[in-house]
């Protein structure tokens, strides 16, 4: 379609991925380590001085280290190469950070990025601080661990947290880690790892900014560009001392509040008396920081407040927005965390009883049930006795025509089995009936004239002995009285359950709060209409300049953003309002802009594409990238994991560029394919020509600009990823390619 575009010249090296890498018979079959070995080799090297010693040498410049760090950024299933020349140059204390550092300007912001060579040794060190500190960590500070992600917080905050009173977050001026908040993260880890080298690599890690630590904004944990990979592990370890003392100062307030005074309370009481101790909760997912009171009063919250921000500005220099670090009411305002909004509400709204049309709709059905299964219990009994008229018809007739019946083989076993089981369904269901149990029960008791005695001495005693026992069996099995009370005590026992359910739930409703999570629906909402999903009346509509992608790309475009947000929000109370979004808005969004692209209608798109938007294969085999409806549907909190937000994908859209450039290298991390194409970078804020720092979603991260209008070589397949969010910048090697003078194609 695109006959004619304008691009920059791009020279890549088609060598640039293996100028560190060999290739070895011996490593290409060796496994990275797991967990437990990376500890195993790190403790190696921990001393009786409860520090640990020469990590870069003896560690992070080991060859299976390494191995391990490459296959950890690897976007292919094997990283096949062993960086021989780099294991080297560590060891040597020759490694050049500079050198490994590419920098792109643009409109006079600029942006340091890290070679892949620099990658690896960056993941190194990375999971040589996660060995050393993960389990160090308190127990609250999320972001960065594994298993320790986003929906983990909200599960713990869900669980844990009960009847919250007052809570605020903290709120950080955006600023960067300067030089004296550098020596202060380098003092941090001096304090368990005592070496020099390890120490002056973060350092120059910060000097030549390829490094970079910035409170307040809004691309932490998001997976863009200007993130470095040990972003969130450094952070964590500056942000230690800090969670120490909140958790010193959660476990003196549950010590001093653990037992209830009866003295104070009163003996009469009982256990009518519902003790609300105080408590203190806190978490911390990298800069977002919340704490809560349970049970305190205002003065408690604003005194935590104020130790706690007196800890952030004095003990660790970082600046505090006291203007939004406010205390709010958990009960009667709405508080935001992790892109999330938290309330504290009643037990019944998160789990509300059913109402009265409910409850009628619910009796209709299982009325209409028991009619059903009546009719069909009839119809069976009707089969039956059709069936064995015919049976007894045919045998009749031959019994008649002949002596008897000759077969090759016996069937009298399963006729009789058959008939048996026939016998014992009915016998159970007579006996299941209250009405004809006390009607057989009447018939067989009425004119008891052998209860007399003068008339049993004349008769024989086994016939008395018998007629006792058929007495006995009459009241045993047929008795009505037996048979009703135990259905009047299953249904007693049915309403007891209820009423204890009924009041156990007032109680709750009277004495406990639970957190509820909802999406912000208002920001999506907000979003969805930057991003031009929807017209000014709410209604979707097409996208322009997703016009210039082939179709499956502008599936996979949609499909990228529809399913970051539903499994981000999938944990959200209010996650039906998310569905309908994807389902609706999204949806028929992409349908519009087929439909445009092709000049047809959209209800010649949806036949040929269909609602689920599916679309085919070189082969000719359908394939289907967007959430159906009925997955949608199946969606729900399921899954615990850490999701990227949509903020990457839903500001970023690739175009394919018709160019007549010779093959290269595919910039994704290790991919060695060379059948790749140029996708030119459009950020979204350049697009609409929006700032984002006035005219943007709250909350909402954006790319650094300098990637603008620049051009990436993918493969198929890692553009397939790129698209639907499985992938981002931070896995594809920027510095692969440099741009030139301008040229047509």
């Amino acid at each position: 379609m695109l006959t004619s575009l304008c691009m920059r010249r791009i020279i890549t090296s088609n060598t640039h991925k293996l100028t560190f890498f060999h290739s070895s018979p011996k490593l290409e079959q060796q496994q990275p380590l797991t967990r437990t070995q990376l500890k195993t080799l790190v403790l190696n090297n921990y001393t009786n001085a409860t520090n640990f010693t020469n990590l870069f040498q003896n560690v992070v410049a080991s060859p299976s280290v390494l191995f391990t760090a490459s296959h950890n950024i690897s976007t292919t299933q094997n990283a096949p190469f062993h960086p021989y020349s780099l294991v080297q140059e560590l060891r040597e204390n020759r490694f050049d950070v500079a050198a490994c550092c590419f920098t792109i300007t643009q409109n006079g912001s600029s942006l340091v990025l890290p070679n892949l060579k620099l990658k690896v040794v960056i993941e190194a060190v990375r999971m040589v601080l996660e060995a050393v500190y993960d389990e160090r960590f308190v127990t609250f500070c999320y972001g960065g661990r594994v298993g320790m992600g986003r929906h983990t917080a909200i599960r713990y905050l869900k669980n844990t947290l009960q009847n919250p009173t007052w809570w605020f977050t903290v709120r950080f001026k955006p600023h960067r880690f300067e030089h004296a908040h550098v020596e202060k993260l380098c003092f941090f880890v001096e304090r368990k790892i005592k070496d020099c080298v390890f120490i002056d690599f973060i350092k120059r890690l910060f000097e030549c900014k390829v490094l970079v630590i910035e409170l307040g904004g809004n691309w932490l944990g998001k997976g863009l560009p200007q993130e470095c990979g040990l972003c969130s592990i450094l952070m964590n370890v500056y942000f230690d001392v800090f969670d120490k003392e909140i958790q010193e100062t959660r476990l003196r307030e549950n010590q001093e509040n653990r037992e209830l005074d009866m003295k104070m309370v009163g003996s009469g009481l009982g256990s009518d008396v519902f003790y609300k101790p105080v408590k203190v909760y806190a978490v911390r997912y990298l800069d977002e920081i919340l704490v809560a009171t349970s049970g305190g009063s205002k003065l408690l919250a604003m005194d935590l407040k104020m130790k706690v921000v007196k800890s952030l500005e004095l003990g660790l220099s970082l600046r505090v927005d006291k203007l939004n670090t406010a205390i709010h009411s958990a009960v009667s305002e709405k508080i935001e965390f992790l892109g999330m909004e938290l309330q504290a509400v009643l037990p019944s709204v998160l789990h509300p009883p059913m109402s009265e049309k409910a409850i009628r709709a619910r009796k209709k059905y299982l009325r209409q049930k028991e009619v059903r299964a009546i009719e069909f219990r009839n119809a069976r009994a009707r089969n039956r006795r059709i069936l064995g008229l015919k049976i007894f018809n045919h045998a009749y007739k031959k019994m008649k025509q002949s002596d008897g019946f000759k077969f090759d083989f016996s069937i009298e076993n399963e006729v009789r089995e058959i008939f048996k089981s026939w016998a014992d369904e009915v016998v159970q269901e007579f006996l299941g009936s209250v009405d004809e149990c006390q009607e057989w029960h009447r018939s067989l008791t009425a004119g008891d004239f052998l209860s007399l005695r003068h008339i049993r001495d004349q008769l024989p005693p086994d016939l008395v002995v018998a007629y006792d026992k058929f007495e006995e069996q009459v009241d045993k099995h047929l008795n009505p009285v037996k048979l009703r009370k135990v259905i009047e005590d299953k249904e007693r026992k049915e309403n007891q359950e209820e009423e204890q359910k009924y009041s156990k739930g007032t109680v709750e409703d009277l004495t406990r709060f639970c957190i509820k999570v909802d999406a912000p629906v208002g920001l999506i909402r907000k979003a969805v209409r930057l991003v031009a999903f929807t017209n000014h009346m709410g209604r979707p509509r097409p996208i322009d300049f997703l016009v210039a992608l082939e179709d499956a790309d502008i599936i996979k475009w949609y499909a990228g953003i529809a399913r970051r947000w539903l499994d981000f929000f999938c944990c959200c109370h209010n996650f039906k309002v998310v569905k309908t979004i994807v389902s609706y808005h999204l949806r028929f969004s992409c349908i519009l802009t087929l439909a445009e692209k092709h000049e047809s209608t959209k209800r010649e798109a949806i036949k040929h594409f269909s609602k689920d938007l599916k679309v085919y294969d070189m082969n000719g085999i359908d394939e289907i990238h967007f959430p159906t409806e009925k997955e949608v549907k199946m969606m729900g909190d399921r899954n615990l994991s850490d999701p990227k937000p949509v903020d990457g994908v839903l500001s970023l859209a690739t175009v394919r560029l018709a160019s007549d450039e010779p093959p290269t290298h595919c910039i994704a991390h290790f991919c060695d394919k060379t059948t790749t194409v140029f996708y030119r970078v459009r950020l979204l804020q350049n697009s609409l020509n929006v700032n984002p720092f006035e005219k943007w979603v709250q909350g909402m991260g954006v790319i650094h600009e300098s990637l603008n209008q620049k051009c990436l070589p993918l493969c198929t397949n890692h553009i397939h990823d790129f698209y639907l969010g499985r992938i981002t910048f931070q896995d594809i090697d920027l510095c692969g390619c440099r741009l030139t003078d301008d040229c047509c194609c």
